[in-house]
């Protein structure tokens, strides 16, 4: 199964819908990076992105997006292929 990292903050319900998702799918371990918990890591996220908002997804080295593109590849059948499960 390909790695799961997720930019997130601890009062975003994206963020948790997002996780969610990802375990109904059979993710079991997510890096969760906490940007309003560690100095620099908005930046870093942004820079990575192009984006300011959270949650913001990465599988393996993809980067998917927020929680609306998250349950967008989910319903066009790209999740599970994605994370290497069939």
């Amino acid at each position: 199964m390909s790695s799961v990292k997720m930019y997130t903050t601890a009062s975003c319900p994206f963020c948790v819908r997002a996780k969610q998702l990802l375990q109904s799918r059979g993710v079991d371990h997510i890096d969760e990076i906490r940007i309003d918990l560690v100095d620099g890591e908005r930046v870093k996220m942004m820079e990575l992105t192009g984006r300011r908002t959270v949650p913001q997804i990465f599988i393996g080295d993809t980067h998917v997006g927020g929680c609306d593109d998250l349950m967008a590849l989910d319903r066009r059948g790209e999740l599970l292929p994605l994370l290497g499960r069939t």
